[in-house]
């Protein structure tokens, strides 16, 4: 499967903006965004334009895409998937990257970032409604039990996520003991606090 393999601090300077996607180290002195708040490159310094219309839709794109870890094919279905469903398209579109398997077990506080949550469904620790599932955008439906199988507990990077646990969330109701999680309700846009505005994405895509 196709995914980003290069440093991914590199992604969070390119935005301005912590991103998350390291877990601890962005907690810490080791953060790039403390050290070196500037676009990466030889010519990062020297960035200082200010960013209007298509340039500013295509930076909000690229900042969902980056939180999620989506590469380009599959965040355009996520679009052309909301933009079918009645409703909302901007709304919908951030609830099925919502509903990403990998973006619920770091939700539940499995892992430190979603990228390591990835690392934990694509080796197979994760289970829905007791099916091994190791598809990290398999999407998650109201209803469905989520857990991390038996053998795979006392996974040392389970125990360290506990540190770095957000707390309850909304549309979800966890049994951190167990290691377990249900989807009780659809998430909404006042439950994904993240600093992404998805109308430019969906003028981006609508042009």
């Amino acid at each position: 499967m196709a995914r980003y393999a290069g440093p991914v601090c590199r992604l969070c300077r390119r935005e301005g903006m912590k991103l998350f996607l390291k877990g601890a180290k962005c907690f810490s002195e080791k953060c790039a965004i403390e050290k070196r708040n500037f676009a990466p490159g030889q010519h990062g310094k020297d960035r200082k334009a200010e960013i209007e219309g298509y340039g500013l839709q295509l930076r909000e794109k690229q900042k969902a895409k980056r939180i999620y870890f989506s590469l380009e094919r599959q965040f355009r279905n996520y679009f052309e998937t909301a933009a079918r469903t009645p409703g909302v398209t901007g709304e919908l579109l951030l609830q099925q990257l919502e509903r990403r398997l990998d973006n619920v077990a770091y939700r539940l506080g499995w892992a430190t970032s979603r990228r390591q949550a990835r690392q934990l469904v694509r080796h197979g620790h994760v289970t829905v409604n007791g099916r091994k599932v190791n598809i990290p955008s398999f999407q998650v439906k109201v209803g469905d039990e989520i857990q991390v199988r038996e053998s795979s507990k006392k996974l040392t990077m389970l125990e360290i996520a506990r540190d770095f646990s957000q707390g309850q969330v909304n549309w979800l109701s966890s049994d951190k003991d167990a290691f377990k999680g249900r989807i009780t309700a659809l998430p909404t846009r006042a439950d994904i606090q993240l600093p992404v505005n998805e109308q430019l994405i969906v003028e981006l895509y609508s042009k």
